[in-house]
């Protein structure tokens, strides 16, 4: 009885041993993990894109830039990371996906006209795709001024976009004025969302695709087609009227300087002519019978300057054959 007995306490003090060795180290073991946990939620890294926002007891507390940063565990601290230097996308009109193969972008089948439909200034109907491209500015005021930031900026664009358009004609909206409705879009959503005070800053909006709708398309088609038939017969009218109207007053000039020119030979001769007949009658109140030979004889000799094998016969002489029964004219 008494050996039994001794080998129960025997093994009772075996078992308390290892009991507390065992709980020693089960005791090291949650130690180690309780301080891996507490390392794990009390340090935290913020990327080089991002910014932290850290909020204690759900109240702002500080936002801090990228990099490793310590906060306060279970749950008093809780950090929401906000990338801010990513630019960030919402589409009108439109979606495009990427494929998980290749990587390419396609265009997603969903109808969406019920954004990209509006109402022109001159009372017709444009499908304008557009894209706005946004940064988050303040990731505090992005957090906690709007409660829902992404619909916030669809809806305040989509209401932009119609006012600017319905500011324009169908003709403007289709072709020259896009470029500036762009621009007066993003110009009027920047200054909504300053009004919200959103922290959101907007880097371009572009008009993505503009076209007519579906169901008048071929119409629209036509009158463009026509237009432009229109502009081309305009551009060759033009181009004639340029070659023809320079080449007219050309020879106008033409024409009219060369009248000028012969109205002064004209001239210059009638006062030559003049001032010769004057010199002339000044000689011949001098000497009237000399001047009047030398008149005589100047006047023969132009004429028979002019005259080939000029036979002369005195009409005195009769029986007389002329060698030459006719007078040759020089040319």
């Amino acid at each position: 009885m008494n050996g039994n007995q001794n080998d129960f306490v025997a093994e009772m003090e075996k078992f308390k041993q290892e009991f507390r060795k065992n709980f020693k180290g089960i005791g090291i073991f949650i130690v180690v993990l309780f301080i891996v946990f507490l390392g794990k939620t009390s340090f935290y890294t913020v990327e080089p894109e991002e910014e932290a926002v850290v909020t204690r007891f759900g109240k702002y507390l500080a936002t801090y830039p990228p990099g490793p940063h310590f906060k306060l565990p279970f749950g008093i601290d809780k950090v929401v990371k906000v990338q801010t230097t990513r630019i960030l996308q919402e589409e009108f009109g439109f979606r495009t996906k990427k494929t998980s193969r290749s990587g390419r972008t396609t265009y997603s089948n969903t109808d969406f006209s019920s954004e990209s439909l509006m109402l022109t200034g001159d009372l017709n109907v444009a499908d304008v795709e557009w894209v706005v491209h946004y940064k988050i500015a303040d990731p505090f005021k992005y957090l906690f001024q709007i409660s829902d930031p992404r619909t916030t900026i669809r809806d305040i664009s989509e209401s932009i976009m119609r006012r600017v358009v319905g500011d324009r004609t169908v003709n403007e909206v289709l072709t020259t004025g896009r470029k500036e409705i762009a621009i007066r879009a993003k110009g009027l959503m920047q200054e909504v969302l300053n009004k919200y005070d959103m922290g959101i800053l907007i880097q371009t909006t572009k008009l993505q695709d503009v076209n007519p709708p579906d169901l008048v398309k071929p119409s629209f088609n036509e009158v463009n087609e026509a237009k432009q038939e229109q502009e081309q017969v305009i551009n060759q009218a033009e181009r004639s009227y340029n070659q023809v109207i320079p080449e007219a007053k050309g020879n106008a000039d033409k024409l009219i300087s060369e009248a000028e020119g012969y109205a002064d030979a004209i001239v210059n001769k009638a006062k030559g002519d003049a001032a010769r007949f004057t010199s002339v009658y000044l000689e011949y109140k001098r000497a009237p019978s000399i001047t009047r030979k030398r008149l005589y004889i100047e006047a023969m000799e132009e004429i028979f300057s002019k005259l080939e094998n000029v036979t002369i016969v005195d009409p005195k002489i009769k029986g007389l054959l002329p060698v030459f029964n006719k007078i040759t004219k020089g040319e």
